[in-house]
């Protein structure tokens, strides 16, 4: 039996990809570990599917002053050791990371141990922790063509994003028992990303009263970020987060406005669902929300609204034109060119493993 650790956290667009992998390398008889920080988001989403999960400790280093700056590298070197440790006690065939500052030491610590690493790198410009997890790689994985002249050639591998096959088999019937829904009005699926989006929900909820005249509302809104004085509110539900009833939500939605994370918005694509996209700003990122927005934009699958540009006219505009020209999104999506990524992550991790 051949042995794989996954890695990857900090967010979901961290794990999910791996998560999409795990039916097949099951298939292929994969002994599957994975590591993790100690109690991230990866934790939680991980340990549902019963996969043996292995927390170190984990820093990251930031573009801006935070006094945890001076305590992070502290907790990395931490973490390398921790996942030196595991390394040498679980002997892996391959390693496969998806990314995430958790990551670095995992690649990093494979490297010194001699087992070949494969990365994946979602978005239109490697992020920091991948930047510093190549060097370490064997392959690296990429959504974008243009991703290809920021890698090193002979490690660069044009691949997609792993999709959850489960998400393209949901019930719209299941969707509406769930959120207590009608069948006679359109619904707009609303994602902030997996830890919310406080500009996003502020201006969707800005123009509830409008949008309920036309369309429901399902809402992921993040932690912590549920608006108790809306809970009453016929045609509007909110979740913090949702999991299994994910693929019969997708199945009900008509239209989504989403955040531009890369595995987010594969997704979207993958289900051929017309959406806008409000970027994470450049102002509180690297900008590469924005570029895998653009993308999508130009090939004729979303509309983009930069938060410099967001307000609730704009906003309401918007969706209403998305609705009504829902089937032009839908037919550049099912146009799309989009590469089987699964068959060809599996076998780069084969070979690699052989």
């Amino acid at each position: 039996m051949k042995r794989i650790i996954l890695t990857g956290g900090g967010t979901a667009g961290h794990v999910t990809p791996n998560i999409a992998l795990l039916p097949r390398l099951r298939e292929l008889n994969y002994d599957i570990h994975y590591i993790g920080s100690y109690q991230g988001i990866e934790k939680e989403l991980i340990e549902q599917f019963g996969i043996p999960y292995h927390g170190i400790s984990s820093g990251k280093l930031r573009r801006y002053f935070s006094l945890q700056n001076f305590s992070d590298p502290f907790r990395i070197v931490k973490g390398l050791s921790e996942a030196n440790k595991l390394i040498k006690a679980l002997k892996p065939d391959v390693i496969f990371s998806k990314g995430g500052f958790v990551s670095v030491p995992v690649v990093m610590a494979g490297k010194r141990r001699h087992v070949p690493t494969i990365i994946h790198e979602s978005d239109m410009t490697p992020g920091l922790a991948n930047k510093l997890s190549i060097p370490s790689a064997t392959k690296v994985c990429c959504n974008f063509p243009e991703t290809l002249e920021h890698l090193p050639k002979e490690k660069a591998v044009l691949t997609g994003s792993p999709i959850r096959q489960e998400l393209l088999s949901g019930n719209k019937i299941a969707a509406l028992d769930f959120c207590g829904l009608t069948p006679d009005k359109p619904v707009v699926l609303i994602i902030g990303g997996s830890l919310g989006s406080v500009v996003v929900n502020n201006a969707v909820r800005a123009i509830l009263p409008e949008l309920l005249q036309d369309f429901q509302i399902i809402h992921l809104c993040g932690k912590d970020k549920v608006d108790e004085s809306l809970r009453n509110l016929t045609g509007y539900v909110q979740y913090e987060y949702i999991q299994s009833e994910l693929k019969d939500i997708f199945a009900l939605t008509d239209i989504v406005i989403s955040r531009a994370g890369a595995n987010a918005i594969c997704e979207l694509a993958a289900l051929r669902k017309p959406n806008l996209l409000i970027p994470l700003s450049a102002s509180a990122s690297r900008g590469d929300q924005i570029l895998n927005a653009r993308s999508f934009e130009r090939q004729g699958f979303s509309i983009v609204i930069e938060e410099e540009e967001l307000s609730s006219q704009k906003l309401l505009a918007s969706i209403h034109s998305l609705y009504d020209n829902r089937d032009s999104y839908i037919s550049a999506m099912s146009q799309s060119q989009q590469q089987n990524s699964i068959d060809t992550i599996i076998s780069l991790i084969e070979e690699a493993a052989n």
